[in-house]
This record gives C-alpha cells, sequence and structure tokens, in this order.
C-alpha cells in the first residue's frame, strides 16, 4: 500500500525521487521521505543524507535542504500500518549508526519479537513502525555484503515486504527484496530505477523487470542481477511496459477520478478488440489455458475479490450463471482464505484484481494452488503476481488507473466477466442466436457509455440536491443489487456520506425501519422481468416519505429524480447502470471539497491484510 522509488546512476537524484513520490502517492499519502548517499560517499567518506515529513509529497519537497545533492537514493510514501503518521514513523529507517536506510512496504508480522530482542541487546528505536526493525537486523550483521546482509536479515523475518536498502558502506549498490508486496526494476542507459509500481518508471525506462516472491535484485548504475534469498542466481528478461507516461497524466482534467470515468467507453473498447469472433458468435480468450472438453468439466464456478473487484465478482457470477447456466458466486478473499474452505476439483476459481498485487486475493490463490485448484485470474496489470500465479486468465484491459476510487477497471472486469460467461456458454448450452444477441450489446457499450457521459451536467445538477444526506442507501433486485452495493462503495469511499446497500426485496424486513426524508434512496430499476417488483419497492419508500433517486430505462412515476440510461442486453443492463453513479459519487464529493484522488485512510494497491 506504499510507494516505493529509487534510483542509481549519473543524473541528481532527489528530483527523480520527487517526481516518482508524486507518481506513486496514491499509493499512500500520510507521510513520505528519501535517503541518498550524499556526493563523494563510499568507503572512505561514508553517509547518508535524509528528509521525511508526515503529509504529502509536496510537504516533504519543502524540507528538503538547499544541499542535497547525490546519484544514488531511495524514498517512499507511506500508507500507515504500524504507528501515526508522523515525521518519526516516515521511511526511510535508519539503523542506530544512520549507515543503514531501509524503505518498506508489507508488514513484519512477528515486527515485536525482533524489537524485544534488539532492544534487550541495547538498540534504542527511534519510530513506532515494523520497519525500523529491518534496518536495526541489516546494521547489526557482520556479513562481508550488502547482500548477505540483507539475506541475513531477512531470515528473521515473517510477513510481507517490498524493500530497497542502501549502505553507507556499499555506495555503488542499492539491494532490493520481495515477498507478497511488488517490486519492479527499470531498466536504462547506464542508470537502474526500482519501484512499487511502473507508474514511477514509465517517463524514464520501458523495460521492466518484475521481481516473484523470495527474490532479490542489486541494481548497479550499468548492471543488475537477480537471485533467490538463499543467494542462488536467477535468470530476469526484461519486458516492455505497454502504456507510456502520458497514460499516467490527468490529460487536461481536474482529478484522475473524473479522466478514468470519461475514458470508460475507449477502455471497453480496448477490452472487446481482438476477442470477438462472429463466426461462433463466441469469443476468443487464448489466455484462459482451458480448452473446451475442460470448460465442459467445470460444475461450479467461485470468484474472488476485495472491495469493488468483489462487487464486479458478483455480477460476473450471475452472468456465468445466466448464459453458460453453471452454478456460481462470489466471495471476498479475504473471508474465503480465513474459513478453511472445501476446494472441489470440479470448481473453476477466478481472482478478480485490479493491481494483480492484492494481499487477500494471492494469499488465496496460493492457497488454493497448494490444494490442487484451477485458478484464472481477471487482472489490469500485465505480468502482476496474481496474473503470474494463476493457470490462466483475462487481462482487462483498463488502462493506468490511477485515482484510489476504482472506475474505469471495475467497468472493465465486469465486461470481461461478460466475455468469459458468453465464452463458457457457448462451449455448453447457449444458442448461436443469444451468443450474437450478447456480441451485439457487447458492441453497442462503447457508444451507449458516450451516451451517459454526456449527461454528466444534469448528475451534476442532481448531486447538489443529495450532497446534504448523512447517509443514503441503495437498492437493487437480483442484477441490480451488485450495481447497488458498488455505487454505495463509491459514494462512501470519495465523499465520506455513510451509505448502505440491501437488496430491494429485504427492506421490509428491517431497513424500512430507516426510511425517512432526511435518508435518501437510491434505487436501480431496470426494465427486465422485475421492474413490477421493483415499483413496488419504490411505492414502500413513498409512502414513508423517503426521497428516491431512481437509476432506470424510463422515467419512474415515484422517484423524485430518474437518471435514464440506455438499455442494453438485460444481462448486460448493469454495466451500463452503475456509470451515473460513479459520476452523482464523484460530483457529491466535488461539492463538498474532499480530496477525490486520495480519499481519507484509503490507498490504491492493498498489499497488506
Amino acid at each position: 500500500m506504499c510507494g516505493i522509488v529509487g534510483y542509481i546512476g549519473k543524473r541528481d537524484v532527489a528530483p527523480l525521487l520527487l517526481e516518482g513520490l508524486q507518481r506513486l502517492e496514491y499509493r499512500g499519502y500520510d507521510s513520505a521521505g528519501i535517503a541518498i548517499h550524499a556526493k563523494g560517499t563510499g568507503k572512505a567518506a561514508g553517509g547518508l543524507k535524509t528528509a521525511k515529513a508526515k503529509g504529502r509529497v509536496r510537504e516533504l519537497e519543502s524540507r528538503l535542504p538547499k544541499r542535497f545533492a547525490g546519484s544514488t537514493g531511495i524514498a517512499h510514501t507511506r500508507w500507515a500500518t504500524h504507528g501515526a503518521p508522523t515525521d518519526e514513523n516516515a521511511h526511510p529507517h535508519l539503523d542506530t549508526e544512520g549507515k543503514v536506510a531501509v524503505v518498506h512496504n508489507g508488514i513484519i508480522d512477528n515486527a515485536a519479537e525482533l524489537r524485544a530482542r534488539l532492544t534487550a541487546d541495547g538498540v534504542t528505536f527511534a519510530s513506532e513502525t515494523d520497519t525500523e526493525v529491518l534496518a536495526h537486523l541489516i546494521g547489526s550483521s557482520t556479513a562481508a555484503t550488502l547482500e548477505e546482509k540483507v539475506r541475513e536479515a531477512l531470515r528473521h523475518v515473517e510477513g510481507t515486504y517490498g524493500i530497497a536498502v542502501l549502505h553507507a558502506d556499499f555506495a555503488d549498490r542499492i539491494v532490493v527484496a520481495r515477498n507478497g508486496s511488488p517490486v519492479v526494476l527499470g531498466i536504462g542507459e547506464h542508470e537502474m530505477f526500482v519501484s512499487s509500481d511502473v507508474a514511477a518508471l514509465v517517463s524514464h525506462t520501458r523495460q521492466v523487470v518484475t521481481l516473484d516472491d523470495g527474490e532479490m535484485a542489486t541494481l548497479k548504475a550499468d548492471d543488475y542481477r537477480t537471485y533467490t534469498t538463499e543467494g542462488s542466481r536467477t535468470t530476469a528478461t526484461p519486458e516492455t511496459v505497454e502504456y507510456a507516461a502520458e497514460s499516467y497524466d490527468l490529460g487536461g482534467h481536474d482529478t484522475y477520478m473524473h479522466k478514468e470515468i470519461s475514458e470508460q467507453a475507449e477502455a471497453v473498447d480496448r477490452a472487446l478488440r481482438g476477442r470477438i469472433d462472429d463466426r461462433f458468435s463466441t469469443v476468443h480468450l487464448g489466455g484462459l489455458n482451458l480448452d473446451a472438453r475442460e470448460a465442459r468439466a467445470v460444475r461450479r464456478v467461485k470468484i474472488l475479490g476485495c472491495g469493488t473487484s468483489y462487487h464486479a465478482g458478483q455480477i460476473g457470477a450471475q452472468m456465468i450463471e445466466e448464459l453458460a447456466r453453471i452454478p456460481s458466486d462470489a466471495e471476498p478473499a479475504s473471508e474465503f482464505r480465513y474459513r478453511n474452505p472445501v476446494v472441489d476439483p470440479d470448481t473453476l476459481y477466478v481472482a478478480v484484481s485490479q493491481s494483480g498485487e492484492t494481499y487477500d486475493v494471492l494469499a488465496a490463490v496460493q492457497e488454493l494452488k497448494r490444494k490442487g485448484a484451477r485458478v484464472l485470474g481477471l487482472v489490469n496489470v500485465v505480468g502482476s503476481a496474481i496474473a503470474r500465479e494463476t493457470d490462466g486468465g483475462i487481462y482487462v484491459h483498463a488502462g493506468p488507473e490511477v485515482c484510489v476510487v476504482s472506475t474505469k477497471c471495475f467497468t472493465n472486469m465486469v465486461v470481461s466477466f461478460a466475455l468469459l460467461a458468453l465464452h463458457l456458454g457457448r462451449i455448453r448450452d447457449l444458442s448461436v442466436a443469444d451468443g450474437k444477441r450478447i456480441i451485439e450489446g457487447l458492441r453497442k457499450l462503447p457508444g451507449q457509455i458516450d451516451e451517459i457521459l454526456k449527461g454528466e451536467d444534469d448528475i451534476k445538477k442532481l448531486s447538489a440536491l443529495y450532497a446534504d444526506a448523512k447517509s443514503m442507501m441503495f437498492i437493487g433486485r437480483v442484477r441490480g443489487y451488485p450495481v447497488a452495493r458498488e455505487a454505495s462503495l463509491k459514494l462512501k469511499e470519495v465523499s465520506y456520506i455513510h451509505a448502505e446497500a440491501y437488496p430491494a426485496s429485504e427492506l421490509k424486513h428491517g431497513p424500512l425501519a430507516l426510511i425517512e426524508p432526511a435518508m435518501p434512496t437510491v434505487a436501480i430499476v431496470p426494465d427486465d422481468d422485475l421492474l413490477e417488483k421493483n415499483r413496488a419497492a419504490l411505492e414502500e419508500i413513498k409512502a414513508r416519505s423517503g426521497r428516491i433517486l431512481a437509476v432506470a430505462h424510463q422515467e419512474q412515476e415515484k422517484a423524485d429524480h430518474t437518471i435514464v440510461v440506455p438499455k442494453n442486453e438485460p444481462e448486460l443492463d448493469p454495466i451500463l447502470m452503475g456509470i451515473p453513479l460513479q459520476l452523482l459519487a464523484y460530483h457529491t464529493a466535488l461539492s463538498l471539497g474532499r480530496d477525490i484522488d486520495k480519499p481519507r485512510n484509503l490507498a490504491k494497491s492493498v498489499t497488506v491484510e
């Protein structure tokens, strides 16, 4: 959840690190810091320089000393786990002598035990963090090389980490290691980079190496090498990053959230491109590594995700049941991995994650693989941990998503589930006519998304009418319920307005007690076979003086306001009905003055438990 960036080469390092931190600030933004090898350091001169600050990267920039020159350094932007956001708890952390500097993404599970042991040995800690124990362990090692010092320290550590290490006596290198938290090397011309995300690298190089769990690397200005934590050499072949630096810029928008909402038509088109097979009314998903015989043997589909990915999985499960007639369900990966689930050899598991690094999802995948399950990945980041750990999968091709709140990636995840459902359906019992119907619906999506986005001004006006609410209810039935859950999450994430989602059928079983004029309800009302049932729910709310905002295919008489969306095929309607509610959350947050791209207490890539 934290951002790491490092550089070794000939350029002045501080501006490069600050630029990288600004690109990674969505991964954590409660404090930031830099450590560099000052000019002229080495075995003769020694010494590291550090600067740290609570708050955003701009606070760190304002605190940098005027003389802060060097050509090797590491930096970090933090999302707090151990210890409050303070200057002292900001990374990098140093050992007692100030010779070792460490930045860390992840959680050291046995930090308390290590801290107690080091304290008994006379070490005085300067912070409350788990990371500082690593600096002291490395600093106290008597090994001859920095690589062995780091390796020796990691033998004592239980938990997850992505780390970068400087040592005053080894000014010609940065040593990095990974276990459960991403570490990406950037390969330049006579310079090397390291980061927890390619976003910090693409303005300098598009040649990257992604470390695997249990892997380390040494970066020098003209070279790099990778090896295991046991010391065995590994082979690392650089890959080319798909997106250029411009993909990570605001592109004329005021916020990344607005930019990413506006990119959804193009993103969906990209997800469909090259995958539709008109001849057989199906789709090509070669990355599944699942032939027709294996697909027909699947008796159940279990989808695992967290947050927005879980909601996309709920919609996906319904699509698979409807189109492929395979029993399917979705479950939070964070719950699945702890409940000792029965792993059925006839079940196909699908792990969903925007980053491909979500720790709870990754841990669930690893447990499933250990038990012999077939697991597919549905991720946005090529070469990510989940993509590498699974048997096959689907890249959603949403493009870089920088805002902490997910919008276009959610939409592309659901579109990707529609492709999977169609693929499985046509292998099984879905007719050619129905396959053609779904394909025609998929092709309509980009144009219909554009049509919805053209109504942004009307949604902005509506948001002003609901921004004073202290709490809101979201309801929907069957296909509409996961849409309500995701819309509820969007509103609370970005506006901080309390929101809850319920199946519309459950209103009379308790939630109706909350209905009053001060509690608006957002109702998902598609024009399907449950239309009259949904209208009955609106009647129940109206009879209790509740305000109603409906998202529907036609004006709803009982609603105070209706956002009308274009109609697609019933199975695909959820994709469209969520988009105006993204805009509603955005404009509500904007009117309340929220920090839209960096909501409080949240970070983009959740690489801790």
